[in-house]
């Protein structure tokens, strides 16, 4: 179903749904896209992290990001500032990468304000994503929301720097809690940038020290022949 605006409407029992939110006890009714909703059957990676980011994990973000475009792998993450807009950005470069970004507002509204130029590119391109309506303003509330929606179409969410504190932990627990694999980056001990990422090592997540520590934890075979996947 279209809306005059491009945007589409997505049920739990359209062919085009992505059977991977059925995981979540409450998916989305209906769930708001605006780009290629067969880019769904690609298997997607998630990156995510601080919106405060070093230039080195804004760089071990784009890295990651367009090794596992090439791989054929749709990058997911959520539109933020940092390490989400680094990862939409290395992965629509990349050569026939594809991205999705899942927002915490309606489709026709982004946030933050100084993405609206990556939003369009990534619409054109690739998926946005949300369960809100048009319309729909950022609420703090809609974020964590956001995020479970982030862990549950992803086979794995890589985190790339993380405060103690920060949505980045949501989106992995999410994850742990759907059976998906959860990957972080090690960082400096200063500073506090990646204690959250230091945590999640400690308590079992995959150590990504290089691109095949995350290839080697995901099925091989899906993406390297699959239609949609970049030659």
């Amino acid at each position: 179903m279209r809306t005059p605006n491009a945007i589409q409407l997505l049920y739990p029992d359209s062919l085009a749904y992505p059977k991977r939110l059925l995981d979540l006890r409450d998916p989305p009714r209906p769930l708001y896209i605006c780009g290629n909703p067969a880019l769904f059957q690609l298997p997607a990676v998630a990156i995510v992290g601080s919106r405060d980011a070093s230039l080195q994990g804004l760089y071990i973000a784009s890295e990651l990001a367009k090794g596992l475009s090439k791989a054929g792998f749709l990058v997911v993450s959520g539109l933020a500032r940092g390490i989400d807009g680094a990862a939409h950005r290395a992965a629509l470069l990349s050569p026939g990468g594809r991205t999705a970004a899942v927002g915490g507002t309606g489709l026709d509204r982004v946030y933050p304000h100084e993405h609206r130029a990556l939003a369009a590119s990534i619409g054109h391109s690739g998926l946005l994503i949300s369960e809100f309506a048009p319309g729909m303003g950022p609420r703090p509330f809609h974020f964590p929301r956001r995020n479970r929606l982030i862990a549950a179409l992803s086979l794995g969410v890589v985190v790339v720097e993380a405060a103690a504190r920060s949505g980045s932990l949501i989106t992995a627990r999410l994850a742990t809690d759907l059976g998906r694999e959860v990957f972080a980056v090690p960082g400096s001990i200063l500073g506090g940038r990646s204690e959250g990422c230091h945590s999640l090592i400690q308590n079992g997540a995959k150590l990504v020290h290089t691109l095949g520590d995350i290839l080697s934890e995901l099925p091989v075979l899906t993406h390297q022949t699959h239609p949609l996947a970049p030659k």
